[in-house]
């Protein structure tokens, strides 16, 4: 198979990963109660965070001749029906939110980890993800330690 494609994939894969993120933290967001109010800058945050690390991927698909991706994946969606469902029972309290949000974090870390796993990655990419990667990482600490206090 093509190393370029196989390549353009992978980060649109990513970007999907991305807008899974966008798309959850709209959701949290929408979701977030008066009495959650100091939530709502952190979902801001990760929203715009993900904005960012979406365009950078964007950018370098397009620097491969490739078509940025513009979806959600699969389990994204599935990811936020199942949000919707368990909101019914929850009542979208302060721990249900943020629990699914670590959720959805710990998707994005599996996600860069199985990037980072490909073997024809250039290196200049190998390095963009990780630091993604990392970023992500500290922001799945932030929610997990949120998440533990609440």
């Amino acid at each position: 198979m093509d190393t370029t494609h196989d390549t353009i994939e992978i980060l649109n894969d990513l970007i999907s990963i991305n807008n899974d993120r966008i798309n959850g933290y709209e959701k949290a967001l929408k979701d977030t109660k008066s009495n959650n109010a100091d939530l709502k800058p952190l979902f801001t945050h990760m929203i715009d965070e993900s904005r960012t690390l979406r365009n950078a991927l964007g950018k370098e698909v397009q620097g491969l001749g490739g078509e940025m991706g513009k979806g959600t994946t699969a389990s994204g969606r599935l990811f936020r029906a199942w949000m919707d469902v368990k909101a019914v029972f929850t009542g979208h309290d302060r721990q249900s939110v943020l629990s699914n949000c670590e959720a959805g974090e710990d998707a994005a870390q599996r996600a860069y980890l199985d990037a980072l796993q490909d073997d024809h990655l250039p290196a200049y990419l190998r390095e963009m993800l990780a630091q993604q990667q990392s970023t992500l990482r500290s922001e799945r600490d932030r929610i997990h330690s949120l998440r533990s206090r609440a």
